[in-house]
């Protein structure tokens, strides 16, 4: 074995080993957000209640006054309310507390959450570099590689959103629980020894093309878990509003969250926000097929799937600016598109064959796991 080999394997050895430890990471983690989902259930927040009764939206929502010094004496001046509108413009409601529900230790569990996330995310970026520098490429030419890197960026997608002060914390409970998985599912089910490209991915565009698909799934990850928390508040609302008494799980689970239109608005505009560069990964891989196959588009499966994924975006995006379409009927539209994505990661890579078939892994390596 050269020296050259030696290394590169025992760069893999280390990649591996830090996959490891960022799993280990992410699971406590996931305790702590655990620890900060549960002591804020003792809190006796309900302030999405109080909220929905006449008067009260704006009451919690408006902020306090200012003493304004004029000529002669001194003014008091209320500061404009702020509210936070429903998509159907029929509920004004405030955003919840968050996870901690108000609990100073809850509060204390979610911080060395993101701390512990961030460590994590630290170790499986180093893990993801040292599977690159072992194999001296781009780490994204099989799915193992795919799943790390993919999940990697989804936690920087979320800390990146933390950083700039949005309100995503609640978010962390759900990531850590499918990074865990598709960590485990990496490690054990898609796990691939180094090795070299085939001679049709060796091109400049793979950092291109591929980068971007990982960002853009991150992207749509996040908007479609915000998807999915909107339409559970939103009937949790719907409920409130029309007298139901929810049960006390779902009260406590779903009166700390984000109101249902802050929900609908992020989930819109991360999706809205990604979605040109979808459009442009789309755009990139067909010039790469181009130079690879001499043909720009043949309708491989994964090409066809790839524009399925961009149609159902676009039509997302289409209903959200249509009157009468907002809302509940788009959230689905947006779960329909995620679907196609997540099809287009998974189902396309490993049970369908093509000229994109690069996953080394298929049926047989999945009936041999136990599937």
């Amino acid at each position: 074995m050269t020296l050259a080999a030696a290394t590169n394997e025992s760069l893999a050895e280390i990649s591996n080993v830090l996959i490891y430890s960022a799993m280990a990471v992410y699971t406590l983690a996931f305790f702590a957000y655990i620890a900060e989902w549960l002591l804020g259930s003792r809190s006796k927040v309900a302030r999405t209640a109080a909220a929905l009764t006449p008067g009260a939206a704006t009451a919690r929502t408006a902020a306090p006054a200012v003493t304004v010094k004029q000529a002669g004496g001194t003014a008091v001046l209320e500061r404009p309310k702020v509210v936070v509108r429903a998509a159907t413009g029929s509920r004004d409601v405030p955003d919840g507390p968050g996870a901690h529900g108000g609990d100073e230790k809850g509060d204390l569990y979610g911080r060395i959450a993101i701390s512990l996330t961030v460590l994590a995310f630290a170790l499986a970026f180093g893990g993801v570099l040292t599977r690159a520098l072992s194999v001296e490429r781009a780490p994204w030419g099989n799915m193992y590689e795919f799943n790390i890197t993919f999940s990697t960026t989804a936690v920087g997608v979320y800390l990146a959103l933390l950083a700039l002060k949005k309100n995503v914390r609640w978010l962390g409970l759900f990531l850590t629980t499918s990074v865990l998985l598709d960590l485990g599912l990496a490690v054990t089910v898609l796990y691939t020894e180094s090795d070299q490209l085939v001679p049709a991915l060796h091109s400049y565009w793979l950092y291109i093309h591929v980068s971007t698909a990982i960002l853009c799934g991150a992207v749509f990850y996040v908007g479609a878990f915000a998807t999915v928390m909107y339409l559970f508040k939103d009937s949790y609302e719907n409920k409130l509003a029309n007298g139901g008494r929810p049960g006390s799980f779902a009260t406590s689970f779903l009166e700390r969250l984000p109101a249902s239109a802050s929900l609908d608005k992020f989930a819109y505009r991360v999706n809205a926000a990604v979605f040109p560069l979808w459009t442009f990964t789309i755009i990139a891989g067909a010039i790469w097929a181009g130079d690879a196959w001499g043909r720009y588009w043949g309708w491989d499966p994964k090409e066809t799937w790839s524009f399925i994924t961009w149609v159902a975006y676009a039509g997302y995006l289409h209903a959200r600016a249509t009157a009468g379409w907002k809302g509940r009927k788009a959230a689905y539209l947006a779960l329909a598109a995620f679907a196609c994505w997540l099809f287009n990661y998974y189902g396309v890579n490993i049970f369908v064959s093509g000229k994109h078939s690069y996953a080394d892994v298929g049926l047989g390596a999945l009936r041999a796991a136990g599937f």
